[in-house]
């Protein structure tokens, strides 16, 4: 398995994500992590057939799945974001983290945050 990757840590949205009433109707901040691991041993060979894969593709890609729609549940969040990463050409495992700073939990916490990582051809 490949252990170089691209990260791109820390992007910022606001969005719909929630299951509580005023989740659905209020935008609230959300963070997220994509670690997309491939190989990059060949790159910037001149005889390497190998493209790169470009950071604004992943952000693109991330941003689309967030969009404006409303997310109940960060988990189903990630998995889209994975499943679609997956499908990037030379990806074979990812990582992907989401942040909610603004969790409703009765007491003080920096962010609630799930994370999943997921490989190509898992069940």
């Amino acid at each position: 398995m490949d252990s170089d990757r691209i990260t791109l840590r820390g992007m910022r949205f606001h969005t719909l994500v929630g299951l509580l009433p005023h989740e659905e109707k209020f935008p609230q901040p959300l963070e997220l992590d994509l670690t997309v691991y491939l190989s990059l041993r060949r790159v910037g060979e001149a005889d390497s057939p190998r493209m790169l894969l470009d950071y604004r593709t992943l952000h693109k890609l991330v941003a689309d799945t967030v969009g404006t729609s409303h997310h109940k549940l960060l988990e189903a969040l990630c998995e889209q974001i994975a499943h679609q990463a997956l499908a990037l050409d030379g990806v074979g495992r990812v990582r992907v983290a989401a942040r909610k700073p603004h969790a409703p939990i009765p007491g003080p916490v920096d962010f609630v945050e799930v994370v999943i990582e997921r490989a190509r051809g898992e069940a």
